[in-house]
C-alpha cells in the first residue's frame, strides 16, 4: 500500500512515544539503543549519555549483578523474563520499582546476540502494596495482641464466679450439706456482662448475687469487676436485700453514671436463712426468679406479683428497694438467671421467653441443679434451631434438701 510506514519507522514512532522503557542491549550487556524515557528514567537527558553503559554502571552493585545475570541468563537459554517486579536501587540509595519483560535479541540467522526489554514504573503501586501489606501485618499484630488480652481478661473474671459452695450445717461435707448450691455460666464472646455470687453471711445464712451488665464484651466485663468490688464491700454489712440494693445504687451512680459514661446493670439479691427456710429477695430491673415447688410439684415465679422490681442499678439516684419474702421447704429448689437465656429467638424470630422458660423448669423440675441448669439450656437451644446464644447467660440457684434449726448450726 502506497504510503505505507516502514517497519523502521514504526519503530522510531513507538520508542518516542511510549512511556515505558525500552532498551537493546548487545551481547556484554552495553546499551545499544534507548528511547528517550528509558534515558531519562535512569537519570539521563538523552539516549545518547546511556549507550555504552551497562547495569552495572547504573545501579548500585547488588541489584545492578541480578540485573546483568538475569540478562545474561536470557542469552544464554534464550527463555525471557516476562512481567518480573524488579526493585531498583540506585548509587544514591533512591529506592523504585518496575515490572520487566526481557527477552533475547536476534539476528537474521536467529543467532542470540543480546537481549531486549521493556519496563514499567510501578513504583506508586509498589509502595501502596507494601503500606497495605505493613498495615495488614500491623493490624494482624495488634488483634493478636488484643485476642490475647482478652483470653487473659477472659480468664481473670472466671475467677470472679464462685469455686466452691457454703455447706450447712458447719462442719458437713459438700456431698452432706443439707443445702447445694450450684451455677452456671455460658459467656456469648469471649468476656461478658453477667456475674454471680454465694456468700456464706453467718452460720445459717447466705447471700445470693446475681447481676446482668447492660452491653457486651470489654465493657460489660469491666462493669462487673466494679459490681464484683462493690458487692464484696457491702456484703457484711447490708443483711437486708433491699437496703442492699439500695447501697449498691448509691455507690455504682457516681462510678457509672458520669458525662461520656452511660452504664447500668440489673441485678438480683437474695438471703436465705437456712434454719427458718425464709428467702428475702430484693430486685434492681432483674428477672423475676422461678422456685420448684416439691409439695405442690410445680415451677412457679419466686413472687406471684411479676412488677416486683425497681429499677436497675446506676440508673436513678435516691433509689430505695423493697423486700419480699417467701418460705421455702425441704425438696424446693430456687434459682436466679439473666436474659440471654429467654431472649434467644427461633427461626422466626420469636423469642424463646419467661413462659417458656418456666414450662421448661416444670418439664425437668425433677434433676438435680447441675443436671437441670444444662436441660434448661438445651430446652431454649432447640427452639433457636441449634443457633449459638449471642447474649451472656448465667443461672445460680440452690436446692433445699432439709432444712435445720439454728442449734444445729
Amino acid at each position: 500500500m502506497e504510503g505505507k510506514p516502514t517497519d523502521t519507522r514504526l519503530m522510531k514512532l513507538l520508542m518516542e512515544n511510549i512511556k515505558d522503557n525500552i532498551y537493546f542491549m548487545d551481547r556484554d550487556g552495553r546499551i545499544i539503543l534507548i528511547n528517550q524515557a528509558g534515558a531519562e528514567w535512569l537519570g539521563f537527558s538523552s539516549p545518547a549519555e546511556v549507550e555504552g553503559k551497562t547495569d552495572l554502571d547504573i545501579f548500585s552493585n547488588e541489584h545492578g549483578r541480578a540485573a546483568f545475570e538475569d540478562e545474561q541468563r536470557i542469552m544464554r537459554t534464550g527463555i525471557p523474563i516476562l512481567g518480573k517486579e524488579e526493585k531498583e536501587t540506585w548509587a544514591d540509595g533512591r529506592v523504585s520499582w518496575v515490572s520487566t519483560s526481557k527477552m533475547p535479541l536476534r539476528n537474521e540467522k536467529g543467532e542470540v546476540v543480546g537481549a531486549f526489554g521493556i519496563s514499567r514504573d510501578i513504583t506508586a503501586h509498589k509502595e501502596a502494596e507494601i503500606a497495605a501489606a505493613k498495615y495488614a501485618e500491623e493490624n494482624r499484630q495488634f488483634r493478636e495482641n488484643l485476642e490475647d488480652d482478652l483470653r487473659m481478661a477472659a480468664q481473670l473474671q472466671k475467677t470472679f464466679f464462685p469455686t466452691s459452695y457454703p455447706v450447712f450445717p458447719i462442719g458437713a461435707t459438700a456431698e452432706d450439706s443439707q443445702i447445694k448450691f450450684f451455677h452456671h455460666h455460658h459467656s456469648g464472646g469471649m468476656v461478658g456482662g453477667d456475674f454471680c455470687s454465694i456468700r456464706k453471711l453467718s452460720a445459717t445464712q447466705v447471700g445470693m448475687f446475681m447481676c446482668d451488665v447492660m452491653g457486651h464484651g470489654v465493657r460489660a466485663s469491666l462493669g462487673t469487676a466494679i459490681v464484683r468490688a462493690v458487692v464484696e464491700e457491702i456484703s457484711d454489712k447490708e443483711k437486708d436485700p433491699g437496703r442492699f440494693l439500695t447501697h449498691m445504687n448509691h455507690v455504682l451512680m457516681p462510678i457509672l453514671r458520669q458525662k461520656d459514661l452511660f452504664i447500668y446493670s440489673t441485678a438480683c439479691y437474695m438471703v436465705f436463712d437456712v434454719s427458718t427456710g425464709i428467702v428475702r429477695m430484693a430486685n434492681a430491673g432483674h428477672p423475676m426468679p422461678i422456685c420448684l415447688d416439691a409439695e405442690k410439684g410445680r415451677a412457679e415465679w419466686f413472687s406471684a406479683d411479676r412488677d416486683f422490681a425497681g429499677p436497675a442499678l446506676a440508673i436513678a439516684e435516691e433509689t430505695h428497694y423493697s423486700t419480699i419474702e417467701r418460705t421455702v421447704h425441704s425438696g424446693d429448689t430456687v434459682f436466679m438467671y439473666t436474659d440471654g437465656i429467654y431472649e434467644v429467638a427461633g427461626a422466626d424470630q420469636e423469642e424463646f421467653g419467661e413462659e417458656r422458660l418456666l414450662s421448661a423448669a416444670q418439664q425437668h423440675r425433677a434433676l438435680s441443679l447441675p443436671d437441670l441448669f444444662p436441660a434448661i439450656l438445651n430446652e431454649a437451644r432447640t427452639f433457636s434451631d441449634g443457633q449459638a446464644f449471642d447474649d451472656d447467660i448465667c443461672l445460680v440457684g440452690f436446692h433445699v434438701r432439709d432444712l435445720f434449726p439454728a442449734s444445729h448450726g
